[in-house]
């Protein structure tokens, strides 16, 4: 980003490397410097996608720019690298002499200074001392080394679970990308300061809740202790990158961190409706698909249109070569380059989320005499982005003849796929739908209900669109109360089966569907909910008897049942 600012107050220098003896191999260099900083970043030239893969299941990349793909390398992944017999250069380290370190906490709340971690610590609990009906405090988890994990949450009744959309921003998973640390922080204190000012702020704080985690990896950003240093680094304390660390189809070798272990808690429980994590190395709005090349996601042109959104309001208040990056600052994952593992991927498809990753700045850790620029150019932005939980389809999911709430799953049959559908709140039946402009029909099923379609819901830019839907009970329905084995209905079937399973086995799951001869037909893993029958589709399936296995990914626990198919 140094290029790319109007005023430069401070030129980052960058230290040279240790001097090396001739015979010191670079092999041994990587060696001596991850052990010195537990990282170390190099580039080897771009060959091609396929060698993309390989080094994504393996190592960390960094990013693909100018026919070189960069690498960050830890402890964990660089004997794998230097096996591998690259063409290789080792990137310099940039100086720490840009990170200052504020003195206090009123110095630090001026956001132009970098705070200590207790500092930090001490100006969550002010903001929650200070604002007491806007702000609570809450603790996503504890690092490896037992740093706190912190999220804010503000609305107008803060202390209070209401009925409203929640949407989440989250930061620094990446312990040395530290832009977003600070521009969280702010927007909290300006959001805090002011709702009684803004009516833009209002409407977002009145009727939205809103999480703000502005530190994901404490133990990698402090790894050098109270402050923030040449020591940071990329990764938690046992050398894991955190974004390459969620659960993942494509990789079912992953084994969470205690910090994504934590974060997945936090994020099932709020089941937010937009969110985005920020992170630095680029300038761009990344949004989903990471994992797929070849596939699009349902709502791609909504996706490609909020990002366009944030980058292009950027542009209009930063220098003219700030977030630039591929598509003038926008892209799909996977068309940048491809990774497993990541946030935003496990958010979209598991907790059928709508996220997307925030590049701010070329280095890694911003200079303390650019924070101030990097707000003025973002918190437009940050508004903006944040607006979107507001828009779409809004609905409220009740029984025809109780009006009691249903859970019940929200698709749009032809448009869903890849895990896009929504579900209503079990204890609200309320729902979000976030949705490109247009006319669309949406269908609802439930446990004990008729299925129930609404048909030609026009969504309109940056407006809700708000809808009741009555479910119609079945007389003399399945009984579906816990039962002790799974009921599959209607058995036989032609086209889509509904499974109804036992609540121990809640949770993800896997489904795997044989033939009488052993042969496995599908084999795929989607989340079961309570009072939702999960959906097994059939319709490609030959005439014939199956046998169905449904296992818990985390308990083991598994249930088996048979079902016939009729063409």
């Amino acid at each position: 980003m140094t290029r790319r600012f109007l005023i430069l107050l401070v030129v980052p220098t960058f230290f040279a490397l240790r001097c090396y003896p001739q015979n010191i191999s670079n092999d041994d260099r990587l060696r001596d410097i991850v052990r010195q900083y537990g990282q170390v970043e190099v580039t080897i030239p771009f060959t091609d996608n396929k060698s993309i893969d390989i080094l994504t299941r393996n190592v960390s990349i960094l990013t693909v720019r100018n026919k070189f793909v960069h690498i960050s390398l830890s402890p964990l992944t660089v004997e794998w690298f230097i096996l591998q017999k690259y063409d290789y250069s080792i990137s310099e380290k940039a100086d720490s002499k840009g990170v200052i370190s504020a003195l206090n906490i009123n110095q630090a709340m001026e956001w132009d200074k970098y705070p200590t971690y207790s500092q930090y610590d001490s100006i969550m609990q002010s903001f929650k001392t200070l604002y007491p009906a806007l702000c609570h405090l809450d603790t996503i988890g504890t690092s490896i080394n037992g740093k706190l994990v912190l999220a804010l949450k503000i609305s107008d009744y803060a202390a209070n679970d209401e009925d409203e959309p929640e949407v989440f921003y989250s930061s620094t998973m990446h312990g040395d990308e530290t832009g977003g640390f600070i521009l969280m922080l702010r927007l909290a204190d300006y959001l805090l300061k002011n709702y009684n000012l803004n009516p833009r702020v209002k409407d977002l704080v009145d009727n939205l809740e809103i999480w703000i985690n502005p530190l994901a990896n404490p133990d990698g950003t402090y790894k050098g202790g109270n402050t923030i240093s040449l020591s940071s680094t990329r990764y938690n304390a046992n050398g894991v990158d955190l974004n390459r660390n969620f659960p993942d189809p494509l990789d079912p070798s992953i084994v969470p961190e205690k910090e994504t272990v934590d974060m997945i808690k936090f994020m099932r429980k709020h089941r937010f409706v937009i969110s985005a994590n920020f992170h630095s190395g680029a300038e761009v709005v990344n949004y989903p698909w990471d994992r797929w090349l070849s596939k699009i996601h349902a709502d791609d042109s909504w996706f490609n249109s909020i990002s366009r959104s944030y980058a292009d309001t950027v542009h209009i208040y930063s220098g003219p070569a700030y977030m630039n990056d591929l598509d003038n600052g926008v892209t799909r994952g996977a068309v940048w380059y491809r990774i497993e593992g990541g946030r935003q991927d496990f958010v979209t498809y598991e907790l059928q989320g709508r996220e997307v990753t925030i590049e701010l700045d070329d280095q890694y850790i911003t200079p303390a005499a650019q924070l101030t620029l990097l707000w003025l150019y973002n918190w437009r932005s940050l508004i903006g982005y944040l607006e979107n939980g507001l828009y779409g389809i809004h609905g409220l999911v009740r029984n025809a003849s109780t009006s009691a709430p249903v859970p019940a799953k929200v698709f749009i049959s032809g448009h869903d796929k890849d895990s896009s559908q929504v579900y209503s709140d079990i204890l609200t039946g309320s729902f979000v739908r976030l949705l490109a402009p247009g006319s669309w029909n949406l269908t609802f099923t439930a446990n004990g209900y008729l299925d129930t379609t609404i048909s030609n819901i026009v969504v309109f830019s940056g407006q809700k669109t708000d809808i009741i839907v009555n479910m119609v009970p079945i007389i003399n329905s399945i009984d579906t109360t816990n039962p002790e084995a799974p009921i599959l209905y209607p058995n036989p079937a032609t086209t889509e089966l509904s499974a109804v399973l036992p609540e121990r086995i809640m949770g993800n799951i896997s489904i795997r569907i044989f033939n009488q001869a052993g042969t496995i037909f599908s084999d795929y893993i989607t989340e079961a909910i309570k009072g939702i029958p999960v959906k097994i589709d059939v319709n490609r399936l030959s005439a014939g008897v199956y046998s169905v296995v449904f296992k818990n990914t985390d308990t083991k626990i598994s249930y088996r049942a048979r079902f016939i198919v009729i063409k």
